[in-house]
């Protein structure tokens, strides 16, 4: 900014001393650095407030940025139909109407006990819990060697 060499400060110095005399040199010097204090402090608002500026303006663009990236994907992925609830809470349908054949709604859970596969095999024994907390199919014995107690 200001290129002062010290030899220029030292002249300025004995200059000062010589016209203003050392008994008013120490109250000059504290006037000059109080305008100092209020220039730098003047230079420090002035600064701010054109960070701010350019922080806002920044701000401005990445909000259109972020508009127009949101648009765009809008666009490509638009939103599936919600459900809406017409009737109560178990009977939701979808927003293009209800269907032809509407299911009735179970009365309660429904067991299947001699269920077959497909295939024809036969199903697996259910599993039943043995004194140590695994399940084992029904008939299965224990594992040889492994037995803790006789």
């Amino acid at each position: 900014m200001l290129d002062v060499a010290p030899t220029e400060l030292l002249l300025v110095a004995v200059v000062a001393l010589v016209v203003i005399g050392p008994k008013d040199l120490p109250r000059a010097m504290r006037f000059v650095g109080q305008w100092i204090a209020r220039a730098r402090g003047v230079a420090r608002h002035f600064r701010s407030g054109l960070d701010e500026m350019v922080r806002q303006a920044e701000l401005e663009e990445m909000e259109k940025k972020w508009a127009a990236d949101n648009e765009r994907i809008m666009r490509e992925h638009p939103p599936q139909p919600a459900l809406i609830d017409h009737a109560s809470d178990a009977e939701m349908v979808p927003l293009g109407g209800p269907p032809s054949e509407a299911l009735p709604a179970p009365d309660g859970p429904e067991l299947i006990e001699d269920a077959v596969p497909v295939d024809g095999s036969p199903s697996p024994a259910p599993a039943q819990p043995d004194m140590f907390g695994t399940d084992r199919p029904a008939g299965a014995t224990k594992p040889v060697g492994h037995d803790p107690l006789p």
